[in-house]
């Protein structure tokens, strides 16, 4: 079965009000490609569950986002990302704020198909203050509670990955999955991005199937997009572009600062935005992460 796809028919199928899934974590291997297709796009009222970074502060910027589910939205290198920054002191947006395992819990939960799965993390802290969604149940074999963290299922997953095949067959190489494979799962369509597409007799080859992290029944879609995690991070293919974070990260400074920045890096399209950040062979130039 062939699932490619173009960028714009995977956002042509998403609508008003949907719970979208975007993998990665902070400055890495994000579908950065996608995001900025939907900013592209009069989407909006979205619920957004992701270990964020500029994806988020985008979408925030540009008022797509109703509700976030996260556990942090960070450039790494630049500890807090703006324009998420500046929604949550605006209230501008509904927020679920829970730490890293409790997402992964959810995730997982969603994955399994199961309302919940009990945890310890929340239990003496303020977590529970702060997040009603959460629940303590009782343990039916002792006299202890814990912690009923939600399930947190997604209409949407939005991931991006180092190579593909047309039948679904995903691959990263990179040091860390980043909760890819649960993304993939506690989702009901799962659409991917590429940078290197591939026939399926690569992953037959060695040991290239030890990277393949879900089944393709889990990818409703391929879009081959070379860099299009820029300007997060694709490793081993290339690290992400500190510079223009730098740029973007300066924007939020002015108050004409993102429609700047939208109408040089987004309102272009992909193949001019990859020229104007110096095309593809400097993006595969620039340094992984060492941290």
């Amino acid at each position: 079965m062939n699932k490619l796809v173009k960028a714009g028919d995977v956002i042509a199928r998403l609508r008003d009000g949907m719970t979208i899934g975007i993998g990665g974590w902070g400055p890495r291997r994000k579908p950065m490609a996608l995001v900025r297709e939907i900013l592209r796009s009069p989407l909006k009222d979205l619920t957004v569950v992701a270990y964020g970074g500029a994806d988020v502060g985008m979408l925030c910027a540009a008022g797509t986002v109703k509700k976030l589910v996260f556990a942090f939205v960070s450039l790494d290198f630049i500890p807090l990302e703006p324009y998420f920054r500046a929604a949550r002191q605006a209230g501008a947006i509904e927020v679920m704020e829970i730490d890293e395992g409790m997402l992964v819990l959810g995730l997982k939960a969603a994955a399994m198909r199961t309302p919940f799965i009990p945890s310890r993390t929340g239990l003496g802290n303020d977590v529970l203050r702060y997040l009603p969604e959460s629940k303590l149940v009782d343990s039916p074999y002792d006299d202890r509670q814990w912690v009923a963290m939600p399930a947190l299922p997604l209409d949407v997953a939005l991931l991006h990955v180092d190579r593909a095949d047309a039948r679904g067959v995903c691959q990263v190489k990179g040091p860390d999955l980043y909760m890819d494979d649960l993304y993939a799962r506690a989702a009901t369509h799962t659409y991917v991005t590429c940078d290197e597409l591939v026939e399926p007799a690569a992953f037959e080859q060695g040991e290239e199937a030890r990277y393949v992290f879900w089944e393709r029944t889990q990818t409703t879609g391929v879009v081959h997009v070379p860099c299009g995690a820029h300007p997060t991070s694709c490793a081993p293919l290339y690290g992400f572009d500190v510079k223009h974070f730098k740029e973007y990260v300066a924007s939020a400074k002015d108050a004409g600062g993102w429609g700047q920045y939208y109408e040089r890096y987004i309102a272009c399209g992909e193949e001019e935005y990859l020229r104007r950040v110096g095309g593809a062979e400097a993006v595969k130039k620039l340094p992984l992460p060492v941290f």
